[in-house]
């Protein structure tokens, strides 16, 4: 079977500046492989929003994966709820998951007792090195959305990551299990930064 051949386009830096164009860039992806879902990072909400204004009308699926309550500070999440309530209401979902490359190991590399660096903070790093950030916003993303049931990891997904704020990162991703982490495999890089 043949794929339709796919562009790839580059940012000329990072940032929150490329959401609107990575978030096109996505749609037109998904809609010409027939992909089904789309999934998104965004910590308070905004990213979301432009993704939401992007799928309306093309019967595209958005999933939006957001930091875990106590992320930034205890007891806090930083999602915007009036944004939530948008989200749930145009049927879209809304994934709060710890980052499955850091998460637990990161309490272990920061402690002054413990410290040193593990196997899951190299492979996050290497993706944001070699790559970019985008990159392991993206994987990551996925990893915890198939780890809650939210996407299949049967079908390929377009999958949205970006540097900071913002989207600036575009991969197709055959999701997997985190346990199951090397059999998750990035397809396509539709989009990224060329300056990292």
């Amino acid at each position: 079977m043949a794929y339709a051949e796919g562009r790839v386009f580059y940012f000329e830096r990072p940032g929150p500046e490329n959401t609107a164009d990575a978030a096109r860039f996505a749609v037109e992806r998904a809609t010409a492989l027939g992909i089904g879902t789309v999934v998104v990072a965004s910590t308070s909400g905004s990213t979301a929003r432009q993704f939401l204004e992007a799928v309306k009308g093309t019967g595209l699926h958005l999933v939006v994966v957001t930091h875990v309550v106590g992320f930034r500070a205890p007891g806090e999440w930083e999602f915007d709820p009036a944004v939530a309530d948008e989200l749930r209401a145009a049927g879209m979902t809304i994934v709060i998951g710890t980052h499955v490359l850091s998460g637990l190991e990161r309490a272990f590399s920061a402690s002054p007792k413990v410290g040193g660096g593990s196997r899951s903070e190299a492979v996050a790093e290497a993706f944001r090195r070699v790559v970019s950030v985008g990159l392991k916003v993206a994987v990551e993303c996925v990893l915890i959305a198939a780890d809650q049931g939210k996407v299949p990891v049967d079908r390929e997904v377009v999958a949205c990551g970006g540097t900071g704020s913002g989207t600036d990162t575009v991969v197709v991703i055959r999701p997997a299990h985190t346990s199951r982490f090397f059999d998750c495999q990035v397809r396509e890089l539709v989009a990224m930064p060329r300056n990292r």
